[in-house]
């Protein structure tokens, strides 16, 4: 059997997995244009942007556009009391998977970066 390595070895995975990601505060990124194949309500248009606007949002990349859109899809059905239980379920699922939870962002080892 293997020997164990050090936490402090440079090849440690231990190490590996305390590093961390610093998002700055604010950026100036853009957000994409929402996906075709809906008309998007005044309301999911604003949260579009919120979204895109998160500290978060500055490490997402054109692969998150979909999963992005299916959350304020949720979100929008949450508000308006219509969303199934596999949508809420859902919902909570992206929330942590985009780091927009605490738990998400000590998952993906993401920090906030102080002012």
């Amino acid at each position: 059997m293997p020997r164990p390595r050090s936490p402090q070895s440079p090849h440690s995975r231990y190490r590996e997995a305390q590093k961390l990601t610093v998002l700055p505060l604010e950026h100036d990124l853009p957000a994409p244009e929402l996906p075709n194949g809906r008309d998007w309500s005044a309301a999911e248009k604003e949260q579009w942007a919120a979204l895109w606007r998160t500290s978060q949002s500055y490490v997402w990349d054109d692969s998150t556009i979909s999963a992005v859109a299916a959350l304020v899809v949720y979100w929008s059905a949450i508000l308006a009391g219509t969303a199934s239980s596999t949508q809420h379920m859902e919902y909570r699922h992206l929330l942590r998977a985009l780091g927009l939870t605490p738990e998400g962002m000590r998952a993906l080892g993401w920090v906030i970066a102080d002012e």
